[in-house]
């Protein structure tokens, strides 16, 4: 009898494997992800700042070490029972931020000015989370509580707080605390709002390039810098051709009773580009480039046609005056006003300095007066003036006498009596009147 020929069965119906070969496997990457897991929480422990330790301290504020570090510090007192905020654990698990994570007990007080480390750099300790950035930047700056919803969020408010970029000046307190009180500052004068790619490029190149030199940027377009505009190339509003000057303070004090701020100037008269920005910035920091002395600091103004007429005015003046010392003569109206003297003040001041120096050159002798004889020559003045004053007014014998008619003083000749009779008689008609009306 013929054997049956045997069926082969499906794949899918043959029997599974046994799973004991796959044990050993498992288990050795369930160990690996444990100790994964295990180190990086070894490694997202955030370090303590300790406060006791003043090199320590002063480092993570003020970053004097000259480590070139900067730190994102979390207020977090050593006692507190409240976990550290998910949002600073979460920016420090990122590992995008160039910043150093740091917790920091901000309630602790300063020895040297018996203040804690809040109210000394003053933070806002009822903004929670507190978190600011120190180090090579300067002193703390606290985050705004708006940048701190995320960790995402919060590493791109570091990256956007430690990345140099130029100071943004819109008023005159910004050119002053941003500028103007720095030992060296470079101000970019937009020629409108948004400025161009290669205009960009180039201000970042300079920021790095030149660390220890303050950039800031105005817009000029909008913003008018009164007794600065004047000294530099006039604005073209339809080219809109930006402008670029160097601050330099070369002495005085910002402090209170210590003296007012002095500054130079030095500007740049070539085209803008990288390379003439950065020979200007490397000849002031130098010196070989003489800075010119501002008689008055830079106001920050809305550009208006006003200014604009004026700063013109001043050019013009500048320009005649050139031209009068180069004729070696003196530049003056057939009137005998001189051209320089538009009517403003600025003018008048100029016409009176210019006449001055006109007398003087034709006097050789003369001589400046003395206190003394100026005070004499202003006594004199006043009596001549008492004398002038006695001949206009009327003395008491000059007035005519009582009860005489002198019709240059009055019209007639009435006792006093008469004279309230009528004006009583007048009142009761006008009285009389007044009822007769009202009965009407």
């Amino acid at each position: 009898m013929a054997k049956k020929s045997e069926k082969k069965q499906h794949p899918s119906r043959q029997k599974p494997p046994p799973l004991d070969q796959y044990i050993k496997p498992i288990v050795a990457v369930g160990i690996a992800l444990l100790a994964y897991q295990f180190f990086k929480g070894l490694n997202s422990e955030i370090v303590r700042v300790d406060v006791t330790d003043e090199m320590q301290l002063r480092e993570v504020l003020l970053g004097e070490l000259g480590s070139g570090k900067n730190y994102a510090v979390l207020c977090h007192d050593e006692t507190s029972k409240v976990p550290v905020s998910s949002v600073f654990q979460d920016a420090h698990n990122d590992g995008s931020s160039k910043a150093e994570f740091r917790l920091m007990d901000c309630n602790y007080v300063l020895p040297e000015s018996e203040k804690s480390i809040a109210d000394r750099f003053k933070l806002k300790l009822k903004d929670r989370p507190t978190v600011f950035v120190s180090g090579t930047i300067g002193e703390p700056k606290q985050v705004p509580v708006k940048h701190l919803k995320t960790g995402n969020m919060l590493v791109k408010a570091l990256r956007s707080l430690l990345e140099s970029k130029a100071a943004k000046i819109e008023t005159t307190q910004d050119l002053r605390s941003k500028c103007l009180e720095k030992d060296m500052c470079a101000l970019l004068l937009k020629g409108s709002k948004v400025a161009p790619r290669w205009l960009k490029d180039a201000m970042g190149k300079l920021v790095k390039e030149y660390p220890k030199i303050e950039m800031a940027a105005i817009d000029s377009h909008v913003l008018y810098v009164k007794n600065l505009e004047d000294q530099l190339v006039e604005y073209d509003e339809s080219t809109q051709q930006p402008r670029f000057v160097v601050f330099k303070k070369v002495s005085g004090s910002t402090e209170t009773g210590k003296g007012r701020l002095i500054t130079s100037f030095i500007p740049l008269d070539s085209s803008l580009s990288y390379g003439t920005m950065s020979n200007l910035l490397a000849s002031a920091t130098s010196g070989t480039v003489a800075a010119k002395k501002l008689s008055s600091l830079p106001v920050v103004k809305t550009r208006t046609k006003k200014l604009v007429k004026e700063e013109k005015a001043k050019r013009q003046r500048k320009t005649d005056a050139k031209e009068g010392k180069a004729s070696g003569g003196s530049s003056t109206t057939p009137g005998g006003q001189f051209a320089d003297n538009d009517g403003t003040r600025d003018g008048r001041k100029a016409e009176r300095e210019r006449r001055r120096a006109e007398h003087r050159a034709a006097n050789p002798d003369y001589k400046e007066k003395t206190p003394e004889e100026l005070k004499e020559q202003e006594r004199q003045r006043r009596l001549r003036m008492e004398e002038m004053a006695k001949e206009w007014n009327m003395e008491g014998e000059d007035l005519p006498p009582e009860g005489d008619y002198d019709e240059e003083y009055d019209d007639f000749d009435m006792e006093e009596g008469e004279t309230i009779e009528l004006e009583a008689e007048s009142d009761e008609e006008e009285d009389d009147e007044e009822d007769f009306m009202d009965l009407d």
